[in-house]
């Protein structure tokens, strides 16, 4: 039997959103979100990112800085006992000016196939597993995996709450503080006793 996965977003979930993050000094963990993911560890929950990283297409910056970003953010969990199981990003932007990444993708949330690629990887129980993000199209991309989608206050959260979950039919099973509080909620909802 599978293990749960919990599918995390990047930017405004795990590190402060600045937009795009062009460079590694752009890069800074939000509080909480290493103490979040070391709680999923304990748990024995997949602790995966996944993230849109468009910017490659759009020419910002190369794909490698992606990478190196990634292991960057990898190096500062360490340091505070939390660890990823993986790292998926989708680089692809239908209009970008980057003609290698600039396709029409399933990998692009909300589409569902970083989902799918880690599933591929990792022996994974879909039926016990959740998506923790800051934008709708996190929580969109949840409920087309047919799992449990937290909205996060962090980053986008709170615009998104405001203004667009309202007219949303996206609507999450949860809305948290930030990445620690989603963790806790997820920890108890998998174990109710």
């Amino acid at each position: 039997m599978g293990k749960p996965a919990v599918f995390i977003d990047r930017d405004g979930t795990i590190n402060e959103q600045m937009g795009y993050i062009n460079h590694i000094s752009r890069f800074h963990l939000l509080s909480g979100a290493a103490e979040g993911i070391g709680l999923l560890n304990r748990s024995g929950c997949l602790a995966i990112v996944v993230s849109n990283q468009s910017g490659v297409a759009r020419g910002y910056f190369p794909i490698d800085l992606v990478e190196r970003i990634h292991e960057h953010m990898r190096g500062l969990l360490e340091k505070e006992n939390a660890f990823l199981d993986g790292v998926f990003f989708c680089p692809h932007y239908e209009r970008g000016s980057v003609l290698e990444y600039s396709v029409a993708c399933e990998c692009r949330k909300p589409g569902t196939g970083l989902i799918e690629k880690a599933c591929r990887m990792f022996d994974v129980d879909l039926d016990r597993s959740y998506v923790i993000g800051d934008r709708l199209s996190d929580v969109e991309m949840a409920l087309r995996s047919n799992l449990k989608g937290i909205l996060v206050k962090t980053g986008y959260g709170r615009g998104e709450i405001e203004y667009l979950l309202p007219g949303s039919p996206h609507k999450p099973a949860y809305i948290a503080e930030g990445l620690l509080h989603a963790a806790r909620w997820i920890v108890k909802d998998l174990d109710p006793n």
